[in-house]
């Protein structure tokens, strides 16, 4: 699952919340390859232990066994026999007054919001760090040359982007119209802010991608570096009232992109605040049965196709180990069996 299953050396602009010193306590795991339930099980492991033992059977019941204790059963007692034996970190969420009634739908938003967040605060890190060395190397391997970094660093920013994009699509889709059957324009002053940031952030992306396939040094080079750091300095100081000192272009050009993603991170956490304060809670509102409320969450996954394929190992990474379970068990409620095993297959490999 990205860093929190690899033991390669981070730089600290890549350490996801789930990364922590993991136990050297051996668990044996013994269940079919392709099932989704042994494919969950091997997940909350990986979380627990570097010293996982798999081995496959043709058995549809997957079984875990801790010493001389062997288990076997649901999902749920499974996960909390782990957490029994390795209780750090957590598996099983606490169920706060309320939210067994909860909504599925807002427990999915409030996850996305998590990760989202979590991302955000990486890239100001990473930017705030690039800022300070002016875009030269670090001298972290896995980073490699400056050019190298700047391309992981526009690559996540795509992925990051993407994401938010699909999420604001599933609101727009899915969530803001139900809200608005029981009161037009609620949604009204969420559906603008949406339309302030994403262009903006869509902008950014297309410039760092077309500076990317440009010769390293050349004139167009150093001219598509001017005209994005110009950009991001206007639409910085746009966002938020500061001075960029008057350094090489350059370095003008990762502080303003330190600028922007921190402003972004500032009006994106103020946004979620909100919907989760006053627009969410409305759900309840709604009186959703259990089959529409797995209706509409099924319809929010097929709406961020993206997010729930090749970037839901990015996805995972902003979560924390109990966000990460439960929102898997979301998906396992609404979804058949063959999008979870794909699902799971991706973060594990």
């Amino acid at each position: 699952m990205g860093n929190c299953f690899t033991s390669s050396k981070q730089s600290m602009t890549e350490i996801a919340p789930c990364d922590f010193i993991k136990s050297a306590q051996v668990f044996q795991l013994y269940g079919d390859p392709i099932s989704s339930f042994t494919l969950y099980l091997h997940l909350a492991l990986l979380y627990k232990t570097r010293a996982l033992q798999f081995t496959p059977t043709d058995d549809p019941i997957p079984v875990v066994q801790f010493g001389p204790e062997t288990v076997s059963g649901s999902r749920e007692m499974m996960v909390r026999f782990i957490d029994e034996k390795l209780p750090q970190p957590p598996l099983m969420v606490a169920v706060e007054e309320g939210g067994e009634t909860a909504v599925l739908v807002v427990k999915m938003v409030a996850l996305q919001h998590r990760s989202v967040v979590w991302h955000l605060e990486r890239m100001v890190r990473w930017s705030e760090d690039l800022v300070t060395r002016g875009g030269r190397r670090n001298g972290d391997p896995t980073m490699g040359s400056a050019r190298m970094e700047a391309r992981k660093f526009g690559k996540s920013y795509s992925q990051l982007l993407e994401v938010m994009v699909e999420h604001a699509q599933m609101e727009e889709r899915v969530v803001f119209p139900l809200l608005e059957t029981a009161e037009r324009g609620l949604c009204k002053a969420a559906n603008e802010e949406h339309g302030r940031d994403l262009p903006v952030m869509n902008g950014i992306r297309e410039d760092i991608k077309s500076i990317g396939v440009l010769e390293t040094g050349s004139h167009d080079y150093r001219e598509a570096l001017r005209n994005l750091s110009t950009r991001l300095k206007i639409v910085a100081v746009q966002c938020k009232p500061l001075s960029l000192p008057e350094v090489p272009w350059f370095h003008q050009y990762y502080m303003a992109a330190w600028a922007i993603i921190m402003c972004i991170r500032e009006r994106s956490k103020e946004h979620f605040q909100e919907e989760e304060r006053d627009l969410l809670p409305l759900m309840e509102a709604l009186e959703l049965g259990k089959d529409q409320q797995l209706r509409v969450l099924e319809q929010c996954i097929d709406v961020m196709q993206g997010t729930h394929s090749h970037l839901f190992s990015f996805f995972v990474e902003g979560l924390l180990p109990r966000e990460a379970m439960q929102y898997l068990d979301l998906i396992i409620s609404c979804k058949e069996e063959k999008l979870v095993t794909s699902m799971l297959r991706r973060i594990i490999e």
